[in-house]
């Protein structure tokens, strides 16, 4: 789980930039896993989803339901379609998630006044004060999980992992623009069928 909300907090979308050369860190006779970057994101990760879970707990919310509360009172979205998208997650798991949330009395659905086809999601007034919650109870995470960094090395901390995100895009972009000519002759019925919403 990502504990920052997307557009920075999430997966964000950042300009395309031409990736510079793989680096050569890494090799295939001297891996370790447990010691390689990804595995301690990973673990870094699940530290702060686990101690905010916990926090959350208090509030009557899951970790994954503090997403799509936060980007309702903030305005980024209005439909369950746009709400998994500012939240990265599969449209369908999404509708199951808010069906949660409006059972819980945070949400409501509201008819559209302009498309009648267009179903808009609401907070209630509990939903609103659920979500004026949830940026301190992540501050306090972070800032825990920050203990003895000076504010300079945190703000280098953000830069090094920005730059991987760079990195990491522009190579996904690279093996998307050479995708056609990789799977040129390929028969139709062999080609992928599902999309996923948040791409």
């Amino acid at each position: 789980m990502d504990i920052d909300p997307p557009s920075r907090d999430g997966a964000p979308v950042r300009p395309a930039r031409k990736a510079p050369a793989p680096a050569t860190f890494y090799s295939a006779e001297t891996y370790l896993a447990e010691q390689s970057v990804g595995h301690l994101l990973h673990c870094l990760v699940n530290s702060i989803s686990q101690a905010a879970d916990r926090r959350f707990e208090a509030l009557g919310l899951t970790n994954a339901q503090w997403k799509p509360l936060l980007k309702l009172h903030a305005g980024r979205a209005t439909t369950v379609a746009e709400v998994a998208r500012e939240c990265l997650a599969d449209a369908g798991a999404m509708t199951r998630l808010l069906d949660r949330l409006e059972a819980k009395g945070l949400i409501k659905r509201v008819r559209s006044t302009v498309d009648r086809r267009v179903v808009n999601l609401e907070l209630t007034p509990e939903g609103v004060q659920a979500a004026e919650q949830i940026p301190a109870v992540l501050s306090e995470v972070q800032n825990e999980h920050l203990a003895g960094f000076a504010k300079s090395e945190w703000q280098l901390l953000k830069t090094y992992l920005g730059r991987m995100l760079d990195n990491g895009q522009a190579a996904q972009q690279r093996v998307a623009g050479a995708a056609p000519a990789d799977v040129a002759g390929t028969d139709a019925d062999d080609a992928p069928t599902d999309a996923s919403p948040t791409a």
